[in-house]
């Protein structure tokens, strides 16, 4: 990593340019990859309805300014509250991740840590403490503001390009960064998002 973003090799530069084999080989390694990661959401779903519903939930789930809590804050995106939940999350994680995971791998990992720990810690400090939080949505919406954001420090068209179908696709969704009286973690959607935005500019390319 050299100073003000990630030095790329060529075969890296190759494979986020639009249009070349390099760009739709590691698209296509990037969707099957997501395609294997998201089966093990279910699976830990699958553990917590066995085990009882919401048992995994309240052991990894955060607990906002809790000591208890805090371990949620690697734990909770794997832990969703019910089916329906995380059939939601589980088409935009693919989507979102594919694209993501496109621009490299080291990058994905350090991005989506950050991502993690921006949106975790900041619904530890300021979300309910009457709540569990728990599910992926803050990685969504990271990812989102990754996407986007690289489309502006890398001068990136079809970043530019993915987000907009996606948010077009789940505008409504959108919404669900601003404060709500709906039984969802704004706080962790919104701090997600920023987290995206923070780790395009931090693990950018040089030109």
């Amino acid at each position: 990593m050299g100073y003000g973003g990630w030095a790329p090799d060529a075969r890296a530069d190759e494979s986020t340019r639009f249009g070349t084999d390099a760009f739709y080989a590691s698209l296509g390694r990037a969707f099957v990859t997501m395609c294997a990661i998201v089966p093990f959401l279910f699976l830990v779903e699958a553990i917590d309805v066995a085990l009882g519903p919401g048992t995994l939930d309240l052991a990894g789930g955060i607990i906002p300014r809790s000591a208890e809590g805090i371990d949620g804050i690697l734990f909770s995106p794997f832990l969703h509250d019910g089916w329906e939940h995380l059939y939601g999350n589980a088409i935009p994680l693919i989507l979102l991740g594919t694209f993501a995971l496109a621009g490299g791998v080291r990058r994905f990992i350090w991005s989506t840590v950050l991502i993690i720990g921006v949106s975790g810690v900041g619904v530890w400090f300021i979300g309910d403490p009457r709540t569990v939080v728990v599910g992926a949505s803050g990685v969504i919406f990271g990812w989102l503001g990754l996407i986007f954001a690289r489309g502006l420090v890398e001068r990136s068209w079809w970043h530019f390009a993915v987000a907009g179908f996606i948010g077009l696709l789940y505008w409504y969704q959108l919404f669900n960064v601003l404060p709500t009286d709906q039984r969802i973690s704004w706080q962790g959607h919104l701090l997600g998002l920023v987290g995206g935005v923070l780790a395009a500019i931090i693990f950018r390319r040089k030109a």
